[in-house]
């Protein structure tokens, strides 16, 4: 594809994910997008759901998502929430009911202070996850790999401080998309 091919792909990404998409089409999208390296995605990155009908949209934003950490291609925290507006905390995927994600759970305003309530059973200070190349639809790019979950996350770069990612989870229906943007504001991470 042509740099100006290119560009206006991924100004049309950007438009298009800011609303919702069918899953084919954010697919599609995804197909365009050029590669990252493991290097470009560390840092600390915020996410933002992509609303594509799967079973999981919304559900993150209302359990107080933040996004992703990653500090090297060992040691990466996937599930970074709010604990306050000033402090995040990690959680440990595997605490996660993901077998429930397959169903559209009802979007009751109780989760993110429940979430809160168990993060001394649910929070981790150790990393659950690494970040990898993968050869995912075509392109080999970043992609992180949960430790113990048949989970990748797989991502292409929009811009030079956002990536679209999207969830294979094995045996999993349809894709979950989101977007990750480069972190620039000083939330503490709880170790404790």
């Amino acid at each position: 594809m042509q740099s100006t091919e290119l560009d206006g792909a991924i100004t049309e990404a950007k438009r298009l994910l800011g609303q919702p998409i069918a899953s084919k089409d954010a697919l599609a999208l995804f197909d365009e997008l050029p590669a990252v390296d493991c290097d470009f995605m560390l840092g600390r990155w915020r996410g933002s759901e992509v609303i594509s009908g799967h079973s999981m949209d919304g559900l993150l934003d209302l359990v107080g998502w933040y996004g992703k950490q990653f500090i090297d291609e060992d040691n990466v925290h996937p599930l970074l929430f709010y604990r306050s507006s000033t402090r995040l905390f990690s959680v440990n995927p595997m605490t996660m009911p993901l077998g429930l994600m397959k169903y559209r759970l009802p979007r009751w305003r109780i989760y993110r202070p429940l979430l809160r309530l168990l993060r001394p059973i649910v929070g981790t200070r150790k990393s659950k996850a690494r970040l990898r190349m993968l050869e995912h639809r075509g392109k080999v790019s970043a992609a992180m790999c949960y430790d113990q979950l048949p989970i990748n996350d797989c991502f292409r770069k929009l811009d030079d401080d956002t990536v679209l990612g999207v969830m294979d989870q094995k045996g999993a229906e349809q894709p979950y998309f989101f977007i990750l943007a480069r972190d620039d504001m000083k939330l503490i991470l709880d170790t404790d």
